[in-house]
């Protein structure tokens, strides 16, 4: 008989070199991983799943955010994050607490006072003395009127020395 491609014969096995099949995997694998990644379809992610808000504005509202807009040195600035700096500049800020000013409820309220002092100031002291006590304590002592938040504040006659 004849010498046949890989000696084959009719019911005989291919037999391979053994470095052939070693390199099997290594061949294969390449050609696996040159394939590019599909491209992910939809939106891109947005760094979380977070609770949104939809807000709708009135047409001045939008022109004083435009125009707000304007005035930021970004020039790409979007709405969405002008109002999130927005918002953040208005939760940061510290508002001086404002009293209710109620003329009549003011009134009352010293009415109600003094009448409260009367009944404990004491009756021998000197009508002098019992105007100071009643003063003091309608207004406070002096170490407490520079911490109430609800008064306006007395220009300080030593800082303008």
């Amino acid at each position: 008989m004849g010498h046949t491609w890989f000696e084959l014969e009719p019911g005989r096995k291919l037999t391979l070199p053994l470095g052939l099949l070693l390199g099997y995997p290594i061949f294969v694998g390449k050609s696996i991983r040159d394939i590019p990644k599909k491209k992910a379809r939809g939106r891109p992610p947005t760094g979380g799943r977070r609770e949104g808000l939809m807000v709708r504005l009135e047409p001045a509202q939008f022109d004083a955010l435009d125009n707000w807009i304007s005035r930021q040195k970004e020039p790409n600035l979007s709405r969405p994050e002008a109002m999130r700096r927005l918002v953040e500049l208005g939760l940061t800020v510290k508002v001086p607490a404002k009293p209710v000013s109620k003329p009549g409820r003011r009134r009352r309220a010293r009415e109600l006072a003094i009448t409260a002092i009367e009944k404990i100031i004491d009756p021998s002291a000197p009508p002098e003395e019992r105007a100071q006590r009643r003063q003091r304590l309608t207004k406070g002592p002096p170490e407490f009127r520079e911490a109430r938040v609800d008064q306006p504040r007395a220009p300080n006659p030593k800082a303008r020395a």
